[in-house]
């Protein structure tokens, strides 16, 4: 069984004792620090440069080099999930979020975070944090401000909350978008008008005025800012001025583009040794007629991908500028692999006519519009170059493929390719060896701990009259210092995809397939299957996921029909 927090607490379960309570000290001495938890969506483990990537993110990169980069911290491999375990520190299920925000009638799975959770904005608040947050929230189905609105940032531990209820949308005129509890348009929001709206630049830009405004109305208390990409989910939206960056980036295709990052891993030391996964797709292969689109969906990718650097190097800016960048830990991954979808990217069926512009008032209601805000209908397909509001396309199982650079499978799946991510963490007052590798599994569920543990905060066994369930994870503070050796064990289950990881080894498996079993040490791209060589190791470890299946509420199963409240 997984020990509770509680437990690896008093165990001390990371190598040194010593060290564990060295950190601790140091941590009740100095100052609280502020915390930013900064994260991405539908990006692969070796898009950004400082892991690989040729895609421009300098002030990522910046961070890394001036911090820790830690090679395998895993998500749920899922948005929803992800974020409820983040939160909560917790797993998904636990959360009450196991798949996605319907309600699936069970524990694990209705659709909205459970109230035998806390969040992390909850738990510092209590101990004299501010808390703000700019993007995504996607834990709740209640998506407007005449539902129940329980389940929404400020009732769940935020101060403010500028961003969208649910996952996805178009970028220049976002479904659900709130301020608040008061769902507002890109038209009518008085306290943000730039000259051209566009999400990713609204939250990084709403992000850095909750910093200036903490700094003359709240200086005295440390903050807490989870700031939510939606960056780079479908669709394929970004401002021509960052996709002109990447025009003929990629014509040589993905053999080529995928082989230069593989190569590029190698020799930053984040890859050991394994071999590049198989492609699903030859460039040569992709139809000739259909290959400046392809291109231009990666160029818009990447173009992605660099305006949200842009806007965090816009935050660390007002860090600097307001006094605050030495003593703030910022945290920065993603919330699942490279997506393999492939939303748009065949030819609108029943397209809008005519053009109808949308009202100053007028909200979307559908997370793919029919008509962009200036009331053009919104297409599809390989005729349609992505990157414009009138466009709505996914860029595809191959360039996810390269993303994923360079291990199998992808979003949804517990493979590689689904759950792994980079995680830089910065915090020049407390990560005194700065530009290192942290080569320790790690999970979501221990951005909880870690907060915990560095902010002085009480986690709760009860709150707001509801028992809360122990935390998970395990404090990330001592691989501050050094590179720390842990046998843990990890579980994962989304849609029946499954795995387990305790040491070196990996049990997964996709839906109703049979196990597979990866030594992590030398084969962390998933390609050498060692089930029939160690029967006995399939068993042991297919046993803990079941018994710690049953624990953490991956288990009762949804029936499949909605329940009624």
């Amino acid at each position: 069984m997984i020990n509770s927090h509680e437990r690896k607490l008093k165990k001390c379960v990371w190598s040194s004792l010593g060290l564990c309570l060295i950190v601790s000290a140091l941590h009740v001495q100095a100052a609280k620090p502020n915390i930013i938890i900064i994260m991405s969506d539908d990006m692969g483990y070796s898009d950004i440069g400082c892991y690989g990537g040729e895609i421009a993110t300098p002030n990522l990169d910046r961070l890394a080099s001036n911090g820790l980069r830690y090679t395998q911290f895993y998500n749920t491999g899922r948005c929803c999930p992800t974020r409820a375990s983040l939160l909560t520190g917790l797993y998904a299920h636990q959360a009450g979020v196991g798949q996605m925000t319907s309600d699936g009638g069970q524990p694990g799975y209705r659709g909205d975070l459970s109230r035998n959770a806390v969040t992390i904005a909850e738990v510092l608040r209590a101990s004299g944090y501010s808390t703000y947050m700019s993007g995504k929230w996607h834990v709740t189905q209640h998506l407007t401000p005449d539902t129940d609105i329980s389940n929404w940032p400020l009732q769940r531990g935020f101060d403010q909350f500028y961003g969208t209820i649910i996952g996805a949308g178009s970028f220049y005129d976002p479904w659900t978008l709130t301020r608040g509890n008061m769902a507002i348009t890109p038209d009518n929001d008085k306290e943000y008008q730039p000259k051209q709206y566009y999400y990713t630049d609204a939250i990084s830009d709403n992000a850095v005025k909750f910093i200036n405004r903490h700094q003359i109305a709240e200086k005295k208390n440390p903050f807490f800012m989870y700031v939510a990409y939606t960056a780079a989910h479908w669709p394929m939206h970004a401002l021509e001025k960052d996709i002109a960056k990447y025009k003929g980036k990629y014509d040589a295709g993905y053999e080529v583009i995928r082989r230069a990052r593989y190569e590029k891993m190698k020799m930053l030391g984040l890859i050991k040794g394994w071999k590049l996964s198989p492609a699903p797709q030859l460039w040569k292969d992709f139809p000739e007629g259909q290959k400046a689109w392809e291109l231009r969906c990666m160029e818009v990718y990447a173009a992605m991908i660099d305006n949200m650097d842009q806007g965090i190097g816009r935050i660390v800016q007002s860090l600097k500028d307001n006094g605050q960048f030495d003593n703030t830990l910022i945290l920065f991954f993603q919330d699942n692999g490279g997506c393999a979808e492939s939303r748009g990217r065949r030819p609108t069926k029943t397209p809008a006519r005519g053009i109808v512009p949308m009202g100053k008032d007028e909200r979307q209601t559908r997370m793919v519009p029919e008509r962009s805000r200036a009331g053009h209908p919104v297409l599809t397909g390989a005729k349609v170059m992505p990157g414009p509001s009138e466009s709505y396309i996914a860029y595809g199982r191959s360039w996810a493929n390269v993303s994923n650079t360079p291990f199998r499978q992808y979003k949804s799946q517990n493979h590689e390719g689904g759950i792994s991510t980079p995680m830089i963490v910065h915090w020049p007052n407390g990560i005194k060896a700065p530009n290192e590798f942290r080569n320790q599994p790690s999970h979501l569920i221990d951005i909880m701990a870690t907060c915990i543990d560095l902010s002085g905060s009480i986690y709760p066994s009860h709150y707001n009259g509801h028992r809360i369930q122990p935390m998970e994870g395990q404090s990330l503070a001592p691989s501050f210092q050094s590179d720390l050796v842990s046998d843990r064990l990890l579980i994962w289950e989304h849609y029946q995809n499954a795995a387990i990881r305790q040491g070196k080894w990996k049990l997964v498996k996709l839906k109703r397939e049979a196990w597979e079993l990866y030594d992590m040490e030398n084969d962390r791209s998933e390609l050498n299957n060692l089930a029939e060589a160690h029967p006995e190791k399939v068993k042991a470890l297919a046993a803990l996921w079941e018994k710690n299946a049953h624990r953490t509420l991956i288990y009762p199963k949804p029936s499949g029909g909605k329940k009624k409240k």
